[in-house]
């Protein structure tokens, strides 16, 4: 191994301790999208000091950033984190199930996760900058700030204002979330399309629903018969879409749709109707055009349940996210990173914690705790092979993530390190917060940040002076693409240049009131 890589790996393990609390930090913080703003700031303020210049709010959205940091001529590479948690997994660090203190169970937590995702990544970056430093290495570092990947939402921005242009590589990092594709590399398999967009309905002129009262000068008085509202245009719509799945596209492949209602009501307990409804929906599919299909279905639903309940309805877009292009150049040489580094071990305080688990969950604590696989490797191609088992032939993609924005604009690289995962008994699953805990304790999470960083650090330095290998991977991506940004076979970012993330929505937030801090759906009296 030459010595500027060897540099950055000895430079992630004389940081141990340091990502290792840094991970803490963010996932404590624990952020819902959009609202991610401890998170961000802390990102942007480590970075300065580290010396890159940093774009605050990058693409318009408020929890967002671009950190560069040039040292001379050279090749432009990129990485990022990402810092959402998800609302309704609030958990602690232990080995019961418990929420993080002070905190409604209701709150988020992180699930994948993407705190340990970030500070992966971020490792990874300033390995790679310090070897630079030390080895006198030519070229430029980019760092992103990924904000509300649950919805998609940020890399699509960022790419159709024209931040991935300029990249020569990128790298994209992800903590294992099934099997098999753990400690490997993506081949050509990547992930799918994904759309996102907030249905409104308003009752603007409840006066003139159909059987309103015409003569009395109260028109919502208690005697009339009060408009429907958006409360049922927005149960009616959500009906519709349900019961038009098996008509939307057949059940073949992978296609879903996931909803979050953000607001209901908004009237008091009298007679008049609630004003206004807003229901979020992400559908994942393997196709622009299908995702076009669902989009009109369900655009034809609003239509008619804002038609039957006396409403309007209104959509906007939160995401349009194109599927991934695979190269296997920058998967190749990933891969082989990682081979040369190891897969995660997890060491005797990692067992112990998990056999307490077990036995916390009444089971019988187990010699060897931790799923096998997630101590080993397995191939690209492997990987691939192991995934086309359960696709149809036809399919492309598989799962769903906004990383392929980045495929588009440059050769790019989907790594996958193992986080901890527990061996079950037979017939046995375990619950939620099992997971979501092993990824806050640092005796069981710390062995992937470790993996991730050194893998990344790796390879971002046999980027940068390799020219072999980035020329390789600027090739496979130019034939891919028939000519590169812009050529025959190059999908352009689907959403417009002057688009505008709707952060200004009823996301999930933690509030401060006279109380404190708190999540804004308080704890039970119960908890």
């Amino acid at each position: 191994m030459h010595e500027p890589k060897q540099f950055a790996l000895d430079w992630v393990a004389q940081q141990h301790k340091t990502l290792s609390d840094w991970h803490q930090v963010i996932w404590h913080y624990a952020e819902p999208a959009f609202r991610e703003y401890k998170s961000c700031a802390w990102y942007v303020e480590l970075l300065r000091k580290e010396g890159f210049e940093v774009e605050e709010g990058s693409g318009g959205m408020p929890t967002a950033f671009c950190a560069t940091f040039r040292n001379g001529e050279g090749p432009v590479l990129a990485t990022y984190g990402e810092y959402d948690a998800v609302p309704g997994n609030c958990q602690a660090a232990a080995t019961r199930k418990m929420p993080r203190e002070g905190l409604s169970r209701f709150a988020p937590g992180h699930t994948d996760p993407h705190s340990a995702l970030g500070i992966s990544a971020l490792g990874g970056l300033l390995a790679a900058k310090a070897a630079m430093l030390e080895h006198g290495i030519q070229g430029t570092l980019k760092f992103f700030g990924e904000p509300a990947e649950k919805l998609r939402a940020s890399k699509p921005v960022h790419a159709a204002k024209g931040y991935y242009d300029e990249l020569d590589a990128a790298i994209s990092f992800h903590p294992t979330y099934m099997l098999p594709l753990n400690n490997t590399t993506t081949w050509d398999t990547h992930c799918g399309i994904a759309y996102a967009y907030i249905y409104t309905f308003t009752c603007d002129e409840p006066q003139n629903w159909i059987a309103a009262d015409k003569y009395s000068p109260i028109p919502q008085n208690h005697l009339a018969a009060r408009a429907p509202g958006a409360n049922d245009a927005l149960v009616h719509f959500y009906t519709l879409n349900e019961s038009l799945r098996r008509s939307t596209l057949p059940f073949t492949g992978l296609w879903s749709y996931n909803e979050a209602i953000l607001t209901a009501g908004q009237a008091t307990a009298d007679n008049l109707p609630p004003h206004i409804s807003q229901i979020q929906y992400l559908l994942r599919c393997d196709s622009i055009e299908q995702a076009e299909t669902i989009a009109q279905v369900m655009d034809n639903n609003a239509a008619a349940a804002a038609l039957a309940t006396g409403c309007q309805w209104k959509k906007t877009w939160v995401c349009k996210s194109r599927g991934g292009l695979p190269n296997h150049v920058m998967a190749q040489a990933t891969y082989d990173n990682l081979a040369a580094v190891g897969a995660p071990r997890w060491g005797n305080e990692a067992i112990e914690i998990a056999q307490e688990i077990q036995a916390n969950l009444g089971l019988e604590p187990m010699e060897k705790p931790f799923l096998p696989a997630t101590e080993e490797l397995i191939e690209p191609q492997e990987c691939e092979r192991q995934l086309r088992l359960q696709m149809p032939a036809w399919q492309k993609h598989l799962t769903s993530d906004d990383y392929p924005e980045y495929t588009w604009h440059c050769p790019t690289v989907r790594l996958l390190v193992a986080r901890p995962m527990l061996s079950a008994p037979a017939g046995y699953t375990y619950p939620d917060w099992v997971a979501n805990a092993l990824g806050g304790i640092r005796q069981t999470i710390d062995p992937m940040i470790q993996v991730a960083a050194k893998t990344i650090a790796a390879t971002l330095v046999d980027l940068l002076t390799r020219p072999d290998l980035l020329a390789a991977a600027r090739a496979e991506f130019v034939e891919r693409t028939g000519g590169g940004i812009g050529g025959t076979h190059w999908q352009a970012p689907l959403l417009p240049k002057d688009f505008q993330a709707p952060h200004r929505y009823r996301w999930p937030e933690y509030i401060r009131t006279v109380r404190g801090e708190e999540w804004w759906i308080p704890a039970r009296d119960d908890e």
